[in-house]
């Protein structure tokens, strides 16, 4: 069979691979990656910062970093669950306050790309060009 078959109508392009397999297929059957779900045309998105990589959103990190940062609630939606175990064993010294405010500040305010970077291996590091030139 050959690796130089077109593309038809009801056949997508594997995010991961990129072997052609059926628009309907969560999982990728030859490399085994699941795949995502094409955005619908017209709608607008509502993760509001949400990271496309593990669907967390910078501004609700930011948000509980701010005002639960004391109690590691942003560390702990974040997924870095021994930080907040930390922070909640601390909370009372009111320094996990004062962290969480600052990174809460840091969250909103730094790009998209170095929030992705921020809690994802190098492996998986996004570059601006990268994202850019797709």
């Amino acid at each position: 069979m050959s690796e130089d078959r077109v593309k038809q109508l009801d056949e997508v392009f594997c995010s991961s691979c990129g072997k052609i397999i059926k628009k309907e297929a969560e999982i990728c059957p030859l490399c085994g990656v699941r795949q995502k779900p094409a955005p619908v045309l017209g709608s607008l998105p509502l993760d509001y910062g949400a990271d496309p990589l593990s669907g967390k959103s910078k501004v609700a990190a930011g948000l509980l970093g701010i005002l639960l940062g004391g109690l590691g609630a942003h560390k702990f939606y974040m997924g870095k669950t021994g930080m907040g175990i930390l922070y909640l064993v601390f909370c009372w010294t009111l320094v996990p306050a004062i962290l969480g405010l600052f990174e809460g500040i840091i969250y909103l305010t730094e790009s998209d790309v170095a929030f992705e970077n921020r809690f994802h291996s190098s492996s998986n590091a996004i570059t601006q060009e990268s994202k850019d030139n797709p």
